[in-house]
């Protein structure tokens, strides 16, 4: 009775991995007949869209420099031109002003003493060229200041409103040219997939635009400007995810 007993444990552990291996076949024979997902065609796509816009916004640094053995007598001097700069400035409310760099160094030349130099920047910024024209002209003429430089660029308004309308331009082409992808491939359709939308500046200032002030007859000759133009861009890339040609049923 031992054996038979034994005999019988044995059976049902071999029938047990036998059903084992039936289910473990099964699963994989299932998994083998599953249709795999199908991964999307996609397809690559940019567009870009430009304008021109005048400039509108004018940017000025003028300095005032000394020179002196006495470092302090040299500071006084350009302190004493920068204040009166920004009294006189006070007559155009157009026009904001702001002292930028202040710098004080020793200049040495075997020709001369060693001296201190001082200087300090004035900047303008103002969106009435004639009226900056006129400041940046009196304040040469008549205070000495040093005109630095002297650029120009679009208003933060004008610059949102140019790439609000420019964006739409390059979305809408963007779109055309996804759609002609697809068609060009043979697919029914699309759909947008991962785009990205990029703005920014393009291309030089071209002068286009002159605002020279008009002065007094007496006066001396304002200083002519030339605004140019700034080219807002606005690029769109991203993929069109491709719809199959439907299969008819019959």
């Amino acid at each position: 009775m031992r054996s038979i007993h034994n005999f019988s444990s044995v059976s049902r552990i071999l029938a047990f991995a036998a059903g084992g291996i039936l289910a473990a076949a099964g699963a994989d024979n299932l998994h083998a007949q599953a249709p795999a997902a199908l991964i999307p065609s996609a397809v690559a796509v940019s567009a870009s869209s430009t304008v021109t816009v005048q400039n509108d916004r004018l940017q000025a640094w003028l300095r005032a420099e000394a020179e002196n053995a006495n470092p302090a007598a040299a500071a006084s001097q350009v302190n004493a031109a920068i204040a009166k700069a920004i009294a006189e400035a006070r007559a155009y409310p157009s026009i904001k002003v702001a002292t930028a760099g202040y710098s004080t160094q020793q200049v040495s030349d075997k020709q001369k003493p060693n001296r201190w130099r001082v200087v300090q920047t004035l900047s303008l910024d103002s969106g009435d060229f004639t009226a900056a024209a006129n400041l940046i002209t009196r304040l040469q003429d008549e205070d000495g200041l040093l005109l630095s430089g002297m650029g120009f660029s679009l208003a933060d308004k004008t610059r949102r409103d140019a790439e609000d309308s420019v964006t739409q331009q390059a979305i809408k082409s963007w779109q055309a040219r996804a759609q002609q992808a697809a068609l060009g491939l043979g697919f029914a359709g699309w759909r947008p997939g991962h785009v990205t939308v990029q703005t920014g500046d393009g291309g030089r200032a071209y002068p286009m635009l002159r605002a020279q002030a008009m002065g007094s007859s007496a006066g001396p000759a304002p200083v002519s400007l030339e605004a140019g133009t700034t080219e807002v861009s606005v690029s769109v890339s991203g993929e069109a995810i491709l719809a199959p040609v439907a299969v008819p049923t019959h």
